[in-house]
């Protein structure tokens, strides 16, 4: 049997609230990119060279979350064009230039 809990807000002992990931995702973003592990995420998209759109499970409630994105090419990467069902997320190499990532992290709070 299954059961569900829902909360709008997690609190420790002390009354502090704190906030767990909306969703996430790892992904190998060369050749035919592929999700290695992810919650909350249902698919991704190859959009061009370092520039991949992550999509959600379920809608947000709005677009005003924060996002953070990792990848191990020795450049920059980030996030953009926040919607309700998905967002962009960008590898650039040491010079600034698009790059394909091999391993790419996306999280986000909601």
């Amino acid at each position: 049997m299954a059961s569900t809990a829902k909360f709008d807000v997690w609190q420790d002992t002390s009354g502090k609230s704190f906030y767990g990931a909306r969703a996430w995702v790892n992904l190998n973003g060369t050749g035919t990119v592929a999700i290695r592990g992810s919650a909350g995420v249902s698919s991704i998209t190859d959009l061009n060279v370092g520039r991949y759109q992550v999509n959600f499970s379920n809608s947000l409630p709005n677009a005003n979350y924060s996002a953070v994105s990792t990848n191990e090419t020795g450049g920059v990467g980030g996030t953009y064009s926040h919607t309700t069902t998905s967002l962009n997320a960008y590898v650039n190499n040491a010079s600034f230039q698009p790059q394909d990532g091999t391993n790419i992290n996306v999280i986000l709070f909601a």
